[in-house]
């Protein structure tokens, strides 16, 4: 299970916004959220292309799947973190 917290909403988003999270050290696993809901988890800054105007996401890399996504429709990256267990409570 994981929490997740907001790092950004609102449109339009800019690439630089994202270019900051995925420059950061460490890296934090990320989602990027669409108008449409659908949502696209970034694992590694490794695995994404930001333009000014677009983004591309390595959904799959075995597979070789990738996700060709419109910056003007990205509304929220959400930081994911795993959650605590009950064990370390």
């Amino acid at each position: 299970m994981c929490r997740v917290s907001s790092l950004l909403k609102g449109n339009p988003m800019n690439a630089a916004n994202i270019r900051d999270l995925l420059h950061r050290e460490p890296f934090e696993p990320f989602e990027i959220v669409m108008s449409s809901g659908e949502k696209h988890l970034v694992k590694h800054p490794e695995l994404v292309l930001v333009t000014e105007g677009r983004i591309i996401v390595v959904v799959d890399p075995v597979a070789d799947r990738t996700a060709d996504l419109a910056l003007m429709h990205v509304t929220e990256l959400r930081r994911t973190q795993p959650q605590p267990s009950a064990e370390s409570n």
